[in-house]
């Protein structure tokens, strides 16, 4: 699959028709289903609005161009599953903000693509409707939660593809498949229309193989919405010529012998090229980073039983039969819609909320996050960009984390810092391991500084040749 521009152009030029184009996703897609990286395929609306760019009646600057959403986005086509037995049969009634707009220049969704349930997990194990494997090893994960996502950008099924990243739910994956991921400024891109993890941390982003078609579907997306009132106005994602050489300062806590030699091999060598591209590169401290899972790990939980308390099996999701009394109705319901990831978390969130706890834990949680958005403002006060390694490893096999939650979370250490503190944060590809397993590494910018990452990404992308 060819990348944005050249889709868009062909067609535009008459060379080869939007149809063609989906049909030819549509087709990648019927071929890489041994993945389990997509749900479902939205086949007959897809070729419907092809045939309506064709004939001249949808327009714009993606017209034609295929692309495919993690399923708890709410998208026509398809039913809206956020990859969990609660919604599996749920068909939207509207469409997400972000997909309004990306259809308005457009853009044809042709699938909804496999995440953990409820974008609870760092592996697309926890979905309801099985694993998602690795593109480059079917033996390893996906990464998660928008592991379906990484995974058919990464197959060439479509260019690009949008995830959600809460905790690093598509830098992570992005770093597992090799490919580009971002989690821009929080408030950036509208929520709205997308199934609530945690609201404080939530962000709309997108994967794809190069820094530009990161930057143009980001562009697309970004902007105030009326229907959520977190959106912030003028994020710029537009790449730009550097016109000055940048301050970068790698954070010394997260390349420690805990990180795999191959991951902080592959990191030095890209900070010698972004010294030889004439960037200073120093080592600085995050001394709060430690404990940012911890805190992570308290308010999330917290947010997330907030959020799926909703779900009762009679305002929303699949009702259990057979019930003779409310509470059973409740219990049931919620036994049988949710997976054991998400219980845990109800539970975790539940009991650091409730009385004589919330003191204790929530309420410390939340001023150590602050002390960790402060030490992240002093350092983005004297450096323009941080980085780190995207993820500690690179994809770990399928089932070998699967009974340890704390290892699982361990997978999200590197990214979590940057979601608890609202900041904009780009995966870029830097290099394999001696197994030709995918390594990222996380460029970290202070808010609304996302254009300035897409950029220095652009510039070494260009340099690499």
């Amino acid at each position: 699959m060819a990348d944005i521009q050249t889709i868009a152009s062909s067609i535009a030029r008459g060379e080869k028709t939007a149809r063609a184009w989906v049909e030819e996703a549509l087709a990648r897609a019927e071929e890489s289903k041994e993945y389990n990286a997509l749900l479902s395929l939205t086949r007959d609306r897809a070729l419907e609005r092809a045939d309506a760019v064709d004939k001249g009646e949808v327009t714009g600057r993606l017209a034609g161009v295929p692309f495919v959403v993690k399923d708890n986005f709410l998208a026509f086509g398809a039913p809206s599953t956020a990859a969990s037995k609660m919604l599996e049969h749920f068909d939207a009634p509207l469409q997400a903000t972000a997909v309004e707009k990306l259809e308005a220049e457009g853009a044809i969704c042709i699938g909804k693509a496999n995440l953990d349930a409820f974008a609870h997990g760092g592996s697309t194990e926890n979905s309801a409707f099985g694993v998602t494997h690795n593109a480059i090893d079917s033996e390893r994960v996906a990464g998660g939660s928008s592991g379906g996502s990484a995974v058919v950008t990464a197959l060439d099924v479509v260019p690009f593809a949008l995830g959600t990243d809460t905790g690093g739910s598509i830098r992570q994956p992005a770093s597992f498949n090799g490919v580009y991921g971002i989690k821009p400024t929080y408030g950036a891109v509208s929520r709205y229309g997308v199934v609530a993890m945690a609201s404080s941390t939530d962000t709309i982003g997108c994967f794809a193989r190069t820094a530009e078609d990161t930057a143009f579907i980001m562009s697309i997306m970004a902007g105030r919405d009326v229907r959520d009132m977190t959106t912030i106005p003028d994020v710029d994602m537009a790449i730009k010529p550097l016109v000055r050489p940048l301050k970068i300062g790698i954070i010394k806590e997260t390349m420690t012998d805990d990180v795999a030699t191959d991951v902080r091999q592959a990191i030095g060598d890209y900070t010698d090229k972004l010294r030889a591209a004439g960037h200073t590169v120093d080592e600085v401290s995050l001394p709060m980073s430690r404990y940012a899972l911890a805190i992570y790990y308290i308010i999330v939980p917290a947010e997330i039983s907030s959020n799926l308390a909703r779900y009762d099996g009679i305002r929303y999701g699949t009702r259990a039969a057979g019930v003779k009394t409310l509470a059973e109705l409740y219990g049931r319901s919620r036994d049988e819609g949710f997976v054991t990831e998400n219980k845990r978390r109800i539970m975790i969130g539940s009991y650091v909320l409730s009385s004589g706890y919330f003191d204790a834990y929530y309420q410390q949680a939340q001023k150590a996050r602050t002390l960790l958005i402060r030490e992240y403002d002093a350092l983005l006060e004297q450096y323009d960009i941080l980085i780190s390694p995207t993820a500690p490893t690179t994809a770990f096999k399928i089932g070998e984390n699967a009974d340890d939650p704390v290892k699982m979370y361990l997978a999200d250490i590197m990214t979590v810092p940057p979601s608890l503190a609202g900041l904009p944060a780009v995966n870029v590809p830097v290099g394999h391991d001696t197994s030709g397993l995918p390594i990222g590494l996380q460029l970290i910018g202070q808010r609304r500084a996302d254009a300035l990452l897409l950029s220095l990404a652009a510039q070494m992308e260009a340099d690499r040749g």
